[in-house]
């Protein structure tokens, strides 16, 4: 008969280890509740014809062409004999030391995967998320506080749901921060924090007065939700729309200060329609620029900021262009979507200065009756998505007319995630 071991490994049944753990149980209790020493081999001898007589579930005879049957089982067995034969008292010390041995075996084993963090040789923490780089202090740190939290998950389920996890049938997902009790993914309300105000870490954040700044403060908003909870988070441009225009404003006084100062007032009388068509493209080439430098700053602050945990924020960035009324506001959240595209086609450098994919922010493109046909309005800047996601894996695409036959309205959603794969080779052409 073989013994099949926690680990999945079989080793050859030994009934010495029984009478080992019945002894040493024994040698716990009063004298009045000890076994005769004589009468530990017959109860062995019980036990064993029992396991072998298959009156336990988990016999399997087709192993080896022999006899296995779990650990577990055993143990199960001997519980019940000494409950049997009336050891009460005895059957309650051997549970628990089977119980200090279950806590011994887990905390070396937990032990063993801290060792394994800080060493840098825990491949599976290495490889588990793209945002978190296991050579910060901060992420050492989380890991460590994750193994710990992993351990009192345990307690927190049921025994059938927790052996469903570590076998594989399910998958109880963040197990190192369920404990915490945070919220698990959010959409956050830019457009409460960014219009009337929010605070951070103490300190009041007004109103930004332009696109620039209103990018900069929802970067530390994302930055704050990050260390506050685990998961994603999504946000969406629409929030940032109305600032465009009010940085339109600020330029076009700007503007039209410069120009006062440098015409002649009797030239600004005479070609009036010439001095208002320079100043209107002097101002909205300058607000092309601050849009991509908007986009730019939440672009780079968002895959090189870390939150508290040692991760870059799972950030997604929804871009529906019906989320605003048609109009001036509708326009300008066309041209921050495209901007955003446009950086995203061209990437980001690395160390060596070569342009490449980033992992974050995910992009999701909603496709409703005005940009998903060809001849739409907005068509073009669905054929711009299209060159994005060939070149870079995103955004992805959602269809607003399902979402508000499924769910009565189309809201904003998190992206999926996209693994970093190999380069295949090039298909031959036609292919």
């Amino acid at each position: 008969m073989q013994v099949r071991k926690r680990d999945g490994s079989l080793q050859k049944f030994n009934q010495d280890k029984i009478k080992n753990a019945i002894i040493k149980a024994n040698a716990e209790v009063d004298e009045v509740y000890k076994i005769w020493e004589g009468d530990i081999d017959a109860m062995v001898d019980d036990i064993v014809g029992e396991i072998t007589s298959g009156l336990y579930g988990g016999v399997d005879h087709e192993i080896n062409k022999g006899l296995v049957i779990d650990i577990e089982e055993i143990q199960d067995a001997v519980e019940l004999c000494l409950q049997r034969e009336g050891y009460y008292n005895l059957a309650k010390h051997y549970i628990q030391y089977r119980f200090q041995r279950q806590l011994v075996r887990e905390i070396k084993k937990r032990d063993e995967g801290i060792m394994e963090l800080l060493d840098g040789t825990n491949e599976e923490l290495n490889v588990e998320n793209s945002n978190k780089d296991v050579r910060l202090i901060s992420t050492t740190r989380d890991y460590m506080a994750g193994e710990v939290s992993k351990d009192i998950v345990k307690m927190m389920y049921d025994d059938d749901i927790i052996a469903a996890h570590e076998s594989g049938i399910i998958h109880l997902h963040d197990s190192d921060y369920i404990s915490c009790r945070m919220n698990n993914c959010g959409l956050v309300n830019l457009e409460d924090m960014l219009q009337n105000g929010t605070a951070i870490n103490g300190t009041l954040v007004e109103k930004p007065h332009s696109f620039r700044t209103a990018c900069t403060i929802t970067t530390q908003i994302v930055a704050q939700v990050a260390s506050s909870q685990y998961g994603g988070q999504t946000i969406t441009l629409a929030h940032l729309a109305p600032f465009v225009d009010i940085s339109r404003q600020k330029i076009r006084k700007q503007v039209e200060n410069e120009v006062d100062m440098l015409a002649h007032p009797i030239l600004q009388a005479h070609k009036k329609d010439t001095y208002i068509e320079t100043i209107n493209k002097i101002v909205e080439d300058r607000l092309k620029q601050e849009i991509k430098d908007g986009i730019q700053t939440l672009q780079y602050q968002l895959i090189t900021l870390n939150s508290t945990n040692g991760q870059s924020p799972f950030v997604t960035v929804f871009m529906y262009i019906d989320e605003v009324p048609e109009g001036q506001t509708r326009d300008d959240l066309v041209m921050i979507i495209e901007e955003m595209l446009r950086q995203r086609i061209q990437g980001i450098k690395n160390t060596q200065g070569a342009y490449i994919t980033v992992a974050f922010p995910k992009l999701i493109y909603c496709l409703d009756e005005d940009n998903c046909k060809e001849g739409t309005k907005y068509w073009w800047l669905t054929k711009l998505a299209a060159e994005c996601s060939s070149k870079r894996l995103v955004p992805d695409y959602i269809s607003a007319k399902m979402m508000r036959e499924l769910k009565g309205d189309v809201y904003p959603c998190m992206g999926r995630f996209t693994a970093h794969v190999k380069p295949c080779e090039p298909l031959p052409m036609g292919v």
